[in-house]
């Protein structure tokens, strides 16, 4: 436990202290902790975003797993969405525009002629206001997204909780309730996972096993073709665990892509995924409500300089994006990510960490 305090605090006061001159910017951010044991969580109201996790391993060794900056400053300059819940709707949006009840809306465009992550400045670039915290269980952010908000209609009310279950799991829900008009909604949390520890290199040994037998096909500009397309036997196919890299030199740019959770029949949440660490012990199991989750490899992470100075490159880590298809309101086909007045989104997700 002392290991643990003295490791945590170390990572807080690194991010305070580098991020002193944007706290005095924007004196309503601040950084959260949840502990349980040995297991350390820090989240930020700045996206509300997941900043570290510390965890042991298999001999004891704490590591941060989570990919990240030292300072406020960082995540405010940040291209990546390090840790950051993105929204209003996750992902790409085809010409950044989509046509609802007869209404055609025009959206901010931000990667290329599409629309990414909710836009220029979607919920991964807002200050949100903490509704309740407590160490030792939770800590809940809220946003008021406002009609117009990056072109999106009608106003909207969006919660995330992160929840310590027991002391080996992460709960996460984010949650949304549109309030006048319809409005598309596809919350996602971007966090990039090292399960060697954040500062080890890249993630390509790591073994991973996907519940989903197909994926959403993309085109060059990785937006989806409609498609639904059967990926079993292909260099996709992770239904048998294997390493991340034993074919990633066979997918033009390493993995970015929407696949199709398998329907497992459950009342419940659906398993998603395992990733294990061999050289650590780490293990990640990964369970939600969700149709979708996005496998990314950091394919485009170029030389970006993180937690400690660390460099992070390409296959620095890998995110598991829990979600409703790509680009859903233009493609029929696809689940509806449609929210009507008074309704409930939900997209909720569970992390259990172990070692071994």
């Amino acid at each position: 436990m002392g290991n643990v305090g003295f490791l945590s605090a170390l990572l807080l006061a690194a991010f305070l202290v580098a991020g002193v001159v944007g706290a005095r910017d924007h004196p309503g951010i601040g950084v959260y902790e949840l502990r349980s044991g040995y297991f350390t969580a820090q989240f930020t109201n700045y996206g509300a975003t997941m900043l570290s996790l510390v965890l042991p391993d298999r001999n004891g060794k704490l590591d941060d797993v989570v990919l990240g900056f030292d300072s406020l400053k960082g995540y405010k300059n940040d291209t990546t969405y390090f840790g950051a819940v993105v929204g209003r709707v996750a992902n790409r949006i085809a010409g950044a525009q989509f046509t609802l009840n007869g209404t055609a809306y025009k959206l901010v465009a931000n990667d290329g002629n599409n629309t990414l992550h909710g836009g220029s400045k979607g919920f991964a670039d807002v200050i949100w206001r903490v509704h309740s915290y407590d160490t030792e269980s939770h800590v809940t952010f809220t946003y008021d997204s406002f009609n117009g908000e990056q072109g999106f209609p009608g106003d909207l009310s969006v919660y995330v909780t992160y929840m310590l279950i027991g002391t080996d799991k992460l709960g996460v829900k984010l949650e949304a309730k549109a309030l006048d008009k319809s409005t598309p909604v596809n919350l996602a949390l971007h966090t990039y996972w090292n399960l060697a520890g954040q500062n080890s290199g890249n993630i390509l040994s790591h073994e991973i096993q996907l519940f989903a037998s197909k994926i959403t096909p993309v085109d060059s500009a990785l937006i989806p073709t409609g498609e639904i397309r059967d990926i079993r036997r292909s260099p996709y196919d992770f239904l048998e665990p294997h390493t991340i890299g034993s074919q990633i030199n066979e997918v033009p740019g390493g993995y970015d892509i929407n696949y199709v959770l398998d329907d497992t029949g459950s009342k419940h949440l659906k398993k998603v995924a395992i990733v294990q660490d061999n050289h650590s012990g780490r293990k990640l199991e990964l369970w939600s409500n969700q149709p979708g989750v996005q496998f990314y490899t950091s394919n485009m992470i170029d030389h970006v300089v993180g937690k400690g100075g660390f460099v992070y490159t390409k296959y620095a880590g890998l995110c598991l994006e829990t979600q409703g298809f790509p680009d859903a309101v233009n493609h029929p086909n696809f689940p509806s990510q449609i929210v009507n007045p008074g309704q409930h989104y939900e997209n909720v997700m569970v992390f259990r960490f172990s070692a071994h």
